[in-house]
């Protein structure tokens, strides 16, 4: 079906396109809960609690995938400090195995398939919407009861694709205290009225910093910006969570802080964060189809 110059005909095309829906659609089929994570800029510790997410949730016994969209910046196979390469199917005809960090935990990002992970990723918007549909069309995810999405900051190519492509997504909003990064927040709470995407709720993130030395927490950000927001645009507030110093550290040497068993209030106050979440995008039981009696 390749036409002389070796490009595909429009019918080529179109079936190869229906064949990746129905594929997408069979993957989205074993997942019962999608949370993408977005913050209106960069610098808010998005990928951060995106990661801490996957793996509390994981930590508490749920099948979880985590799905790093930031194409031009991905960070999460380095913030759990996994080293391994894309490994092809058995078969052609079998899915690309993921990357598993645990029992519970598969990840896919676009690093772990390249050679040079410190290559830069040129790519137009055809190009990054392609990639996202096969991490979803192409990846063997499995069964799994939580899909974390790690999408980059903004309301561009990415998050719009994974809104477009994944129905009932659920939005977790990150944000630090600040009258900046709110504003660009906004922008993400009208996005996903928009297209239609649930938001779970606004975690305030940098919430004050607490001094490594007397432990006091000093509010460098400011504090409470993310929860009159919440408050503002009529959404669930899902807690702040303050800077340590640690986290920094978890996230540069691939051991997330904020699900350690260590003391501290990060981590006290990343526990709640996490039970709701837990409780406003609870891990249902998928429903099966409705079998249309016979006549």
């Amino acid at each position: 079906m390749a036409t002389k110059n070796g490009g595909m005909t429009p019918e080529a095309q179109q079936a190869k396109a229906a064949q990746q829906e129905l594929a997408i659609k069979k993957s989205l089929g074993k997942i019962k809960r999608k949370i993408l994570v977005m913050s209106g800029k960069g610098g808010v510790g998005k990928s951060t609690v995106a990661v801490n997410l996957a793996l509390g949730l994981a930590e508490k016994g749920y099948q979880v995938g985590l799905m790093d969209v930031d194409i031009h910046g991905p960070d999460v196979l380095r913030m759990l400090d996994m080293k391994g390469k894309l490994q092809g199917p058995d078969s052609p005809k079998d899915l690309v195995p993921t990357l598993k960090f645990n029992d519970n935990l598969r990840v896919v990002s676009l690093e772990y398939m390249m050679r040079d992970r410190d290559e830069a990723i040129i790519w137009r918007g055809p190009l990054k919407i392609q990639a996202i549909r096969q991490f979803i069309s192409d990846m063997d995810w499995g069964d799994l009861d939580y899909l974390i999405i790690d999408a980059p900051p903004g309301t561009g190519d990415e998050p719009l694709t994974v809104a477009q492509t994944i129905p009932n997504l659920t939005a977790v909003v990150v944000t630090t205290p600040q009258k900046v990064a709110l504003a660009d927040v906004r922008k993400s709470i009208n996005f996903c009225k928009t297209v239609e995407v649930e938001i779970a709720g606004l975690i305030e993130n940098m919430s004050g910093f607490i001094c490594p030395h007397c432990n006091k927490t000093v509010d460098i950000f400011k504090s409470g910006g993310g929860e009159e927001l919440a408050r503002e645009t009529n959404l669930a507030f899902l807690g702040k969570i303050p800077l340590d110093t640690r986290v920094v550290t978890g996230g540069d040497d691939g051991k997330p802080f904020l699900i350690s068993n260590q003391d501290g209030p990060a981590v006290e106050a990343f526990g709640k964060v996490l039970a709701q979440v837990e409780l406003r995008v609870p891990a249902v039981k998928i429903p099966e189809p409705i079998q249309m009696a016979k006549r």
